[in-house]
């Protein structure tokens, strides 16, 4: 960054996306009325420009093009330019991103529209060199293009932007789409998995591979449901070899974004918060199905990174690590064999190079990635190795430096919080507790406004932008979690009424569905509904699973109805790809499937441990448990009021069990209740 270039707008921003930004020749504006006011004014043409902090290709795009005095002058000069931040502004976001893949069938960032004052595109794309390679054009002949088209034919391109809108209201519209629920959909969605499965390296498909752990999330409850050895060899294969591959850091741990190879041996190293605690839910539920030792270890060292590296100290999680140091894609990760030799010593050094096959050729640009792939023995725990680990961990911190987004994102935030509440479920650990409780109250505290309105972005004491469907339902389900995890009344009560706050804000009375940003949000060229699971779960899919849980818990039978609705919405859309909503399945399969309730009526509160040390291995995706005591019984019959007549049978607990629509006789001990379960 040169200082002594004079900042643009975005240096008055939060965030760290649009402040890596503030310096650039182009004389950037963030998203608002006074670049589209500018822009009406002087007749001309907005270049809208999106991505995040921790993008390689958006470094690239900026260093070649934004930084450029060439291109910067051209837009200066033609354009009013706009950058945006995803992760601030998702709804943005998706309505360009619907109509980039609707036209060029994909999409992804940076993204770049061309477009009118009032915000309609007529041009949309990615990345795009300075100048043309590759058979990509560049980027400075699509500006003077555009630039000379806007003078000579501007209708032209008011034209195709008329034609776009259209496109995108086609892409919006879901009037009228239901459909009926059947298992059909979900054994379609089996055989996808099945067929795309890799056999050899685990995941689906070739290369570039995406961890996708709601993937394996519905998988292992089809396994548990169904019994189907397949589905869990699946999650199992693939979870093994994630973990061996070098998109898991084996020295500071946490997973890296994506894998460009199909061994998951080479990542995108950027290091996502949704990415780590989506996996840290998948490894502790795999832990729970098959007790393999292996992921209990990645799943508390996937928290441990997180406790280290992202974790703000009044309690919420940071977003993510960068890919880049020092301008070069992976370099804080990886390492010559003399480089470790130099550090360790020759035995120590030897031992840790043929640990991790660090070797002389490499494999990434003539250095290697630590990796486990070729080892037999990829289960067993290593003293030695874990020593040395945290010699080179404290090396590779002094040897460069990795660019961190500090941006607290509400939605992402709540993953985390799941993650946690369900390590402190199934191992039993009380720091996970307090983590997981540390955050929500941060949430409820920074991310609340006075009209108790829920908001998406927390930094340095700035809290903003109204909450989207992914904050309210993420946070729902979080809310969920760690009552499932305490049974402490308060939280499924905080729960139940944040979801009525998501249906009165988001849910479309008229075609159904979750609308992605609120009716008091503001009013964009189209009003998205998402229900698409791609790196994160739709707010749409948890959502569903939400009002599942919570009509089940509550016994609202206005919930109940409300869910039935949803997921009828979602048939349409799925039925055609059903591996893209496997969020959504897993909806489907608590509907589907047969179901428990358990009910526990206590003398005493302390009694809980007693149930909690009977559910910590005990897999259990469709059942819902209820406990009344003592201490909560007021609260818990107000929230729940057919509880009301559930009691103690002649002044011992009562256990009192439903499968499947159909009630069980009570029964009176723990060792019972196990046994049953």
């Amino acid at each position: 960054m040169d200082t002594k270039i004079k900042p643009n707008r975005l240096a008055q921003e939060k965030s760290p996306y649009l402040l890596q930004h503030a310096y650039n020749s182009v004389d950037w504006y963030p998203w608002g009325s006074e670049a589209f006011e500018k822009a009406s004014k002087e007749n001309k043409p907005v270049l809208l420009s999106i991505g995040y902090s921790t993008c390689h290709w958006c470094h690239v795009m900026e260093q070649e093009s934004f930084e450029d005095e060439e291109i910067a002058k051209l837009i200066n000069n033609h354009f009013v330019a706009i950058k945006v931040d995803r992760e601030e502004r998702p709804d943005v976001d998706s309505v360009y991103m619907t109509v980039c893949q609707a036209l060029t069938g994909s999409g992804g960032w940076p993204m770049t529209v061309m477009m009118t004052a009032d915000q309609k595109p007529f041009f949309v794309g990615t990345y795009y060199p300075k100048e043309a390679r590759y058979g990509r054009p560049g980027l400075m002949d699509l500006l003077s293009n555009v630039a000379k088209k806007w003078d000579m034919e501007k209708e032209s391109l008011v034209e195709i932007s008329h034609k776009m809108l259209s496109i995108l209201s086609d892409e919006l519209s879901f009037k009228g789409k239901r459909g009926d629920l059947s298992r059909n959909i979900i054994k379609r969605a089996i055989v996808s998995f099945k067929d795309s499965f890799d056999s050899i390296y685990g995941g689906f498909r070739e290369a570039p591979k995406f961890p996708t752990p709601h993937n394996l999330m519905f998988l292992l409850r089809y396994y548990k449901l169904e019994k189907d050895g397949k589905a869990l060899e699946i999650v199992e294969k693939t979870l093994d070899q994630m973990y061996k591959g070098g998109i898991f850091d084996h020295i500071g741990f946490g997973f890296s974004r994506y894998s460009t190879d199909n061994m998951w041996l080479v990542p995108h190293f950027e290091k996502m918060l949704y990415d780590n605690a989506l996996l840290t839910i998948i490894y502790l539920e795999a832990y729970q199905v098959t007790g393999k030792k292996l992921y209990k270890i990645v799943a508390e060292k996937v928290m441990d990174y997180v406790l280290r590296e992202l974790t703000d100290e009044a309690g919420g999680f940071y977003c993510a690590q960068d890919a880049d140091s020092e301008g070069e894609e992976g370099k804080y990760y990886v390492f010559t064999p003399d480089e470790i030799i130099v550090l360790l010593g020759e035995e120590d050094g030897a031992y840790f190079n043929n640990y991790f096959h660090i070797t002389e050729r490499g494999n990434f640009g003539g250095k290697s990635i630590p990796n486990r792939i070729r080892s037999r023995n990829f289960e067993e725990s290593d003293e030695k190795i874990e020593k040395l680990c945290k010699k080179v961990y404290a090396y590779r911190l002094r040897r460069t430096h990795l660019h961190k987004d500090d941006k607290i994102i509400t939605s992402w935030n709540a993953l985390m919080i799941v993650a946690f509440a369900k390590a402190y479920k199934i191992l039993q650990k009380d720091k996970y507790l307090t983590t997981a409780k540390s955050a929500v109250r941060f949430v409820e505290e920074k991310l609340i406004n006075h009209e108790g309105r829920l908001l998406a972005r927390y930094r340095e004491g700035d809290a903003s932008y109204l909450g989207y469907l992914e904050d309210y339902a993420f946070f729902v389900w979080a809310l969920m979690e760690i009552y499932d995890a305490t049974f402490e009344i308060s939280f499924l009560n905080r729960a139940f009424k944040l979801n009525q706050d998501m249906i009165e804000l988001f849910w479309d009375n008229k075609n159904f569905g979750f609308y992605l940003y609120g009716v008091d949000g503001e009013r964009l060229i189209g009003r998205p509904k998402e229900l698409y699971d791609g790196a994160v779960p739709s707010g749409n899919s948890v959502a569903a699973y939400n009002l599942i849980k919570l009509a089940r818990l509550t016994g609202n039978n206005k919930l109940e109805k409300l869910a039935d609705s949803q997921l009828k919405f979602f048939i349409p859309s799925a039925k055609d790809y059903p591996m893209g909503y496997s969020f959504y399945m897993m909806a489907l399969l608590l509907v589907l499937y047969p179901s428990k309730e358990i009910i526990c009526i206590l003398k005493d509160e302390k009694d809980q441990h007693k149930i909690k040390k009977v559910l910590e291995r005990k897999f259990m995706p469709n059942s819902i448990l209820l406990i009344k005591h003592n201490n909560n019984e007021r609260e818990v019959n107000t929230l729940i009021p057919f509880i009301k007549e559930y009691k103690l049978d002649n002044n011992k607990e009562t256990y009192y069990i439903c499968s499947n629509n159909t009630c069980s006789a009570p029964i009176y001990s723990i060792e019972e209740l196990e046994e049953y379960l």
